[in-house]
């Protein structure tokens, strides 16, 4: 039996802040509150917090193709990236791993290859790697590992992504006030003027394909749309079936949020509209924005909404780290200086509602009986904080001392 007792530290409660010591016994939050039991840990001045859960994250894909078609192995990639999301006290992590017709990074060889690499490697990585079947619904021929991926050791999520239709829309229509994708109102580009073939240019750099070839491609996907909506209907009967937290990807309109909510996907993963988010929120599903988009002011998408003020009007439940894993910490620290909310309510956005939204009833809170994925954090007034240590079920996943 290990055991270690962490003192000193502000505590962040279910539903208070306060000093306070924290028992582990094997893994598992035994005590609050209680005389040192084995190891003292020394947490003073510092905050005990829950680690995080990030639901989406592709941070990954950097480290697996830093440039252009500049591709490193795979075990480095995952080794690297498990380091970063310990660092950066990611305790559980959504790898959002793309399921699509594209070759290159985004193909379905590199999907499976990935999916097989976690399992085959479990034993090596210090934090928990999941995966989000981030699965494109022009991929028909992806329902098959779809099947594989729900019944392997990942424990996933299933996301629908519809990235095929936003590159067909016609340029008169702003993305984020586009029609249902299935819909006849969807107006789609001419596709052989050369403003599209420009728009497809880094779709094709990622895929390792000329722009020309691009199009071809995409020209010959945009065939099977009558099929698309039968496809997603099997794929949610999948999810429901297996349990898994499913979510759509930028809604745009109540009947998108509507149709995929139909189909078992109860989250929505970065709506477009304000608009969307409240009616997501209405009807019980939990909303889920960018952490970056908090970080730098507004979304990278123009007129996306503003992550910081859907939190401040109650229409955000969840931050993930999207594209950056240190955003997650950086954005309560961001909204935190700006007075938005108290830090408790900000860091149940990146710890206790992920964890509900992905159905991990054992962790996400400091309680007796959760698993024992926390964090200790340095956060001195009037600077961004810093993870010095990371715990997994107990586990040190990541531990730093400064020079000072």
């Amino acid at each position: 039996m290990r055991e270690f007792t962490i003192t000193g530290a502000q505590v962040y409660l279910p539903d208070q802040i306060v000093e306070s010591t924290v028992t582990v016994t094997d893994g598992v939050i035994s005590d609050i509150g209680a005389d040192v039991r084995g190891e003292e840990v020394e947490g003073t001045g510092r905050i005990l917090a829950p680690a995080m859960i990030d639901v989406h994250g592709d941070a990954f894909e950097r480290q697996l193709m830093p440039r252009p078609n500049v591709f490193f192995p795979m075990e480095a990639a995952i080794l690297e990236t498990d380091r970063q999301l310990a660092a950066n006290g990611i305790a559980t992590a959504y790898h959002a791993l793309s399921i699509s017709w594209e070759p290159g990074l985004r193909s379905m060889d590199r999907a499976r290859e990935m999916i097989d690499a976690l399992s085959r490697w479990e034993n090596r990585l210090t934090v928990e790697n999941r995966v989000q079947l981030r699965w494109e619904t022009f991929c028909l021929e992806g329902i098959d590992l779809l099947k594989e991926a729900l019944e392997g050791p990942l424990m996933p999520s299933l996301a629908f992504n519809d990235h095929t239709s936003m590159a067909m829309l016609h340029p008169d229509i702003i993305q984020q006030k586009r029609p249902f994708e299935h819909s006849s109102l969807f107006r789609i580009a001419d596709t052989d003027t050369p403003e599209f073939h420009t728009k497809m240019a880094g779709r094709a750099d990622r895929s390792g394909l000329s722009a020309e070839d691009y199009v071809d491609l995409i020209k010959d996907r945009w065939q099977m749309r009558p099929r698309v909506k039968e496809a997603i209907a099997e794929v949610g009967q999948l999810g429901r079936e297996k349990n898994v937290p499913m979510l759509s990807h930028d809604d745009t309109q109540d009947e998108t949020r509507d149709f995929y909510r139909r189909h078992g996907a109860t989250i929505s993963e970065f709506p477009m509209t304000v608009a969307v988010a409240a009616v997501a929120q209405e009807r019980g599903d939990m909303v889920i924005f960018g952490a970056p988009n908090v970080v730098r002011g507004g979304s990278h998408l123009g007129e996306s909404p503003n992550a910081a003020d859907m939190v401040k009007a109650g229409l955000c439940d969840i931050l993930a780290s999207d594209y950056y894993y240190p955003a997650m910490l950086a954005a309560i620290a961001r909204m935190d200086a700006d007075n938005l909310a108290d830090r408790l309510m900000l860091w149940k956005l990146v710890s206790t509602n992920p964890a509900k939204a992905m159905k991990l009833y054992d962790r996400g809170e400091i309680k007796v009986g959760k698993r024992a994925d926390l964090v200790l954090v340095g956060w001195p007034q009037g600077h961004m904080p810093a993870i010095r240590h990371t715990w997994v079920a107990g586990r040190t996943a990541y531990c730093a001392t400064p020079r000072g």
